[in-house]
């Protein structure tokens, strides 16, 4: 097996005190894997107890959230959150893989297309609301608790099933800006999508490609939003190692604003909170939704849920 290409961030220190439960908003870089950036975390956090909202292709860069020590267990509300992507799609060319890094199964062009833009618009446009989808064949979708991409690596021919999604914005950026792929004609579209959590944007593109009969795959893809974290917060690995290299604290979105952010939050008192410490249930609270996040004196100590009448303790977030 070939060795691995050195990490972008080189060698990582390792911080001397663990960094305090909570989000760190990492900028993602190209070529490595979302398990790469939490191995890092896990050294430059001094904590085992690190995971990630939302994997990232290795192609892919931007938005990862990482969750540290009890955040781990808000991760999935931070991967339900709507998302936010800059993308290239190039029309002309279809892979295995619907992005850069598959092989080329067909090589169409574009010449059927002219120089008319609106005909790309209409396809973008026919995928915007509520569409069903169909995932990927090389996704981490898993078919009978096998994840899709590892049964096509083992040969098999994997057909997954359309679902629903929804996608708030697909728009064309600029002009298409002509290219080749070897001496055929093709054309590289930068598109924004602004979607629900479960989209595909290699999905989008093929189905773009197939919608214009040009066949299409992403060679760009920047996650710019997770909720209500935007790429201009993020820090690279390398950026949070320089700070662990001159001893400084690492950003943390603490546990509280978390909540805040995340979830419908209810006050209870004092006594409540111990009593939720203990895992007995309080009086019930007039909140649409639960989970909900128990704040005393403002800081979130557990989430709950509707049990009959009572509230719950679903989730001890203090000591």
């Amino acid at each position: 097996m070939p060795d691995r290409p050195p990490r972008p961030w080189g060698e990582l220190p390792r911080a001397e005190a663990t960094a305090p439960d909570g989000l760190i908003v990492v900028d993602k870089d190209q070529g490595v894997t979302s398990h790469d950036v939490v191995g890092a975390m896990r050294r430059l956090a001094a904590t085992r107890k690190v995971g990630h909202a939302g994997t990232l292709d290795p192609m892919a860069t931007g938005v990862l959230c990482i969750g540290i020590g009890k955040a781990t267990k808000l991760l999935q509300y931070v991967t339900g959150a709507d998302k936010e992507y800059r993308a290239t799609i190039r029309l002309g060319v279809n892979t295995h893989t619907e992005d850069a890094e598959g092989e080329v199964t067909a090589v169409r062009g574009v010449s059927s297309l002219g120089s008319d833009t609106s005909a790309i618009d209409r396809a973008i446009g026919q995928l915007r609301g509520d569409v069903q989808q169909r995932p990927s064949s090389v996704s981490a979708v898993k078919v009978d608790g096998q994840r899709a991409y590892a049964r096509v690596r083992a040969g098999e021919q994997v057909e997954l099933a359309a679902r629903p999604v929804h996608i708030e914005g697909f728009e064309r950026v600029g002009e298409p800006r002509p290219a080749l792929h070897g001496v055929t004609p093709v054309l590289d579209v930068d598109v924004l999508v602004r979607c629900s959590a479960g989209t595909y944007v290699r999905a989008l593109a093929r189905d773009v490609g197939d919608s214009l009969g040009t066949g299409a795959h992403l060679t760009f893809l920047r996650r710019t939003r997770v909720g209500a974290w935007e790429v201009g917060q993020a820090n690279s690995v390398a950026q949070l190692a320089s700070l662990v290299r001159a001893g400084e604290e690492l950003p943390v979105v603490g546990i509280t604003t978390l909540c805040t952010q995340l979830l419908p939050c209810v006050e209870v008192s004092e006594e409540e909170a111990t009593a939720l410490a203990h895992g007995q249930f309080i009086a019930g609270r007039e909140t649409e939704n639960t989970p909900a996040a128990a704040l005393c004196n403002g800081r979130a100590v557990a989430l709950i849920s509707r049990r009959g009448s009572k509230m719950k303790p679903d989730l001890l977030l203090v000591q």
